[in-house]
């Protein structure tokens, strides 16, 4: 797809063609040479906060743009090209990866690939937008509290959010060390179990679920199905009735330790984002996003009672969510409760509506889970998606039931 210049700087910050053209000249020989290289020419975008030898790291951030380029690529990113991924650009992100809507003052916000007048969805804005579009075929992103999963289930695609152990961290730059975590965003499930194996370092299990049926699917009650605008509302009872048909056993579950996570989240994101920013906030002042800031000078008051406070709480709601989820193969939720709101609205009620389309996603970060989102929306008009959640360790298990479902409603959704 041709875009102007002035899109394409809103959804890459840089464009190493260089570097793209040699990596993917080199795949054929290094095939003959008989390296295994199952994501041979997959061209993935690559997110702003990850070390790529020779670019600068900028995280979003117009204070760390002018640094000194890393030397090396993040694990993450050097895992995707030994498997023969194509780097494909870095993608802008909401600064520091701390806003779910993606704006950002610096480098522009992308427009939302079914409607640029929309938010893209954050922090992994650009990553979205760059599959959405389809120039590139997955992008490398983070979640730490949906920063994976909105931006995919916004602009009609598959994300998948690992258990946090399961992909390394470094190299990557930090928001929240309890709760980041490394992942895909794809056009589909299968392309981001592909990416999570080469991340992970795993091998995808050889059985696959065939359809749905005796599927154990515990649709959430609490929260995660509160105050839906009417398309995802009606998307997400079209989708429950959909994979009923399918055979699979779809019933309502409680999880009540979702009722208390914000707060928990909210003040341990704060928390270290403020121990790791706050060397430099003087000069955050001149050159941050002051709505991004604001957030980490919230950090500043979380005493470390509190912060042990939330700590102990997010543990006991690990071990409730555990036992409830045990009942089940998967658990689901629209992965966000509204289709993508305008930019302007954004503009103007930033704390509500980024608030509420981290609500759901960021819940799976509490309870210390993973999780997948699949579309639940047709290929035209906005989208929407729905959660596939399962519990710390079930990934392989997770992707598999998310796939199953997405082909159900593929079909059900006339995609």
């Amino acid at each position: 797809m041709a875009l102007g210049l002035a899109e394409a700087s809103k959804i890459f910050t840089r464009f190493d063609a260089d570097r793209a053209y040699a990596v993917a000249r080199g795949l054929e020989a290094r095939r003959r040479a008989g390296d295994h290289l199952p994501l041979y020419g997959l061209r993935v975008s690559i997110k702003d906060l990850f070390d790529e030898a020779g670019a600068v790291t900028a995280a979003g951030s117009a204070l760390l743009r002018d640094g000194a380029p890393a030397v090396a690529d993040a694990p993450a990113v050097a895992r995707l090209l030994a498997a023969g991924a194509v780097p494909f650009g870095r993608t802008a992100m909401s600064e520091f990866a701390y806003s779910g809507v993606g704006l950002n003052p610096h480098h522009g916000t992308p427009g939302n690939a079914r409607d640029p007048s929309r938010i893209p969805g954050g922090s992994s804005s650009g990553g979205g937008v760059s599959v959405g579009l389809g120039l590139c075929d997955a992008a490398l992103g983070s979640d730490t509290g949906g920063s994976i999963r909105i931006p995919a289930a916004l602009n009609g695609l598959a994300g998948w959010k690992p258990s946090q152990n399961a992909v390394p961290l470094a190299g990557g730059f930090p928001l929240s060390g309890t709760y980041d975590s490394f992942g895909p965003i794809a056009p589909d499930i299968a392309i981001c179990a592909a990416v999570h194996a080469a991340l992970s370092g795993e091998d995808r299990p050889a059985a696959r679920r065939r359809g749905v049926a005796g599927l154990r699917i515990g649709a959430v009650s609490t929260v995660l199905a509160d105050g839906l605008d009417d398309a995802v509302g009606n998307h997400y009872a079209r989708a429950l009735a959909e994979l009923s048909r399918a055979g699979a056993e779809v019933r309502d579950v409680a999880v009540p330790c979702f009722a208390h996570a914000s707060d928990v989240n909210a003040t341990i994101v704060a928390a270290e984002a403020h121990a790791i920013h706050r060397g430099h906030l003087d000069r955050l002042d001149a050159v941050g996003d002051p709505r991004v800031l604001r957030r980490i000078r919230a950090g500043a008051a979380v005493t470390p009672e509190a912060l042990a406070d939330a700590k102990a709480r997010r543990a006991e709601a690990v071990a409730d969510y555990d036992a409830v989820a045990r009942g089940f193969d998967v658990l689901v939720g629209p992965t966000v409760p509204v289709v993508a709101p305008t930019i302007a609205a954004v503009e103007r009620d930033f704390d509500r509506l980024n608030a509420l389309v981290l609500r759901n996603p960021s819940r799976v970060n509490l309870v210390d889970g993973c999780a997948a989102t699949v579309p639940m929306s047709g290929p035209e008009g906005l989208a929407a998606g729905l959660m596939v959640m399962g519990r710390n360790g079930d990934d392989w298990a997770v992707l598999a039931a998310a796939e199953a479902i997405e082909a159900v409603l593929r079909r059900g959704f006339g995609r």
